[in-house]
């Protein structure tokens, strides 16, 4: 930017699913807390929150999510906060396509616990980065559960539903 400052209207995502909550305590009111701690912090005023609770981001097909998403194409926000990448997706496709939308309504993302900001180029690359290895963490997760599940069932064990 040339020097000017860029007032930021911004949408906070928290989400969490199910087992996120269980599994690492990333709870709705501890995101938010931080996020609304980041805006104090950096001057930027807070449109709404779109608390989105026990839905996975394994796709866009979200309600909270999507009724941001047409907030920032109203022009009603130009900045998205998220915790971690990984609140807003986990998909590298899905990640395309957002930043497609974000930068096509010349809206920010950013991140607090990986300090992405979407505002300069070495922030996208991180950005993308950061998504790659979430979907390798949830294709190894995966490999993992597989190899310990044969292994129960070879020595007679059934896992219970």
């Amino acid at each position: 930017m040339n020097g000017e400052k860029k007032n930021f209207v911004v949408g906070i995502y928290p989400r969490v699913s199910t087992d996120d909550q269980s599994r690492f305590g990333f709870s709705l009111d501890e995101q938010e807390e931080s996020l609304r701690r980041l805006c104090d912090y950096k001057g930027y005023k807070i449109y709404k929150v779109y608390r989105e609770e026990g839905v996975s981001a394994k796709s866009m097909n979200r309600p909270k999510f999507k009724e941001m998403i047409q907030d920032m194409k109203d022009g009603k926000i130009n900045k998205i906060l998220v915790y971690k990448l990984d609140r807003l997706t986990r998909s590298i496709q899905d990640l395309e396509t957002i930043c497609k939308i974000l930068e096509e309504y010349h809206c920010d993302l950013e991140s607090d616990c990986e300090e992405i900001n979407t505002s300069t180029p070495i922030g996208v690359f991180f950005m993308r980065m950061t998504t790659i290895l979430a979907q390798l963490e949830i294709e190894r997760t995966s490999e993992r559960t597989k190899f310990g599940l044969m292994g129960a069932a070879k020595k007679g064990h059934v896992p219970r539903a």
